[in-house]
C-alpha cells in the first residue's frame, strides 16, 4: 500500500465516520446516509467511504454483536456515539476487508477517536479491537 493510498484511506474513514455518526443521530441507516449525500452531491467521495459505510450497513447485526460480547460493562448505548461508530468501522475492517492489515484497523480507529472523542477513547478503543483481533480466527470461522 502506498503513502498516498493510505492517505486516501484514513480520509475514507473519516468521512464514512461523518456518514455512520450522522445516520446513528438521525436514526437511518448508513445507506440511507449516504444516499442522502449521494443524491445532495454535497462533497465527493473516495470508492472507499461507499464500500464502508455500506459494509458496516450490510454486517451492521453482527458487527453490534461482536461488540456486545467484547465491550465488556458497555452496552452500545452507554458508547460516545462517535466511539461506536468507530469500533463498527474497526470490526468491519478486522472481520470483512482482507486488504487492510488488522494493525492498520486498530490504529486508524484509535487515531479517529483521539482526535474526534475523549481522552480515554483512545484506549476503549484499542483494548475492543484487540480482544476481537485476538479472538479473530474464532469469529470468521
Amino acid at each position: 500500500m502506498t503513502q498516498r493510498t493510505m492517505g486516501a484511506r484514513s480520509k475514507a474513514r473519516k468521512r464514512a465516520l461523518d456518514l455512520l455518526y450522522a445516520a446513528d443521530l438521525r436514526g437511518e441507516t448508513g445507506e440511507e446516509a449516504l444516499a442522502r449525500v449521494t443524491d445532495d452531491d454535497a462533497a465527493p467521495h473516495n470508492p472507499y467511504t461507499a464500500e464502508l459505510v455500506r459494509g458496516v450497513s450490510e454486517h451492521l447485526e453482527r458487527i453490534d454483536d461482536v461488540l456486545r460480547q467484547f465491550a465488556q460493562g458497555w452496552s452500545l448505548a452507554r458508547m460516545a456515539t462517535v466511539d461506536r461508530n468507530v469500533l463498527r468501522l474497526g470490526v468491519f475492517e478486522l472481520l470483512y476487508v482482507e486488504d487492510v492489515p488488522d494493525h492498520v484497523a486498530i490504529t486508524e480507529a484509535m487515531a479517529l477517536v483521539k482526535d474526534l472523542s475523549t481522552d480515554e477513547s483512545p484506549q476503549f478503543v484499542n483494548g475492543v479491537l484487540g480482544a476481537i483481533e485476538r479472538e479473530k480466527p474464532a469469529l470468521t470461522s
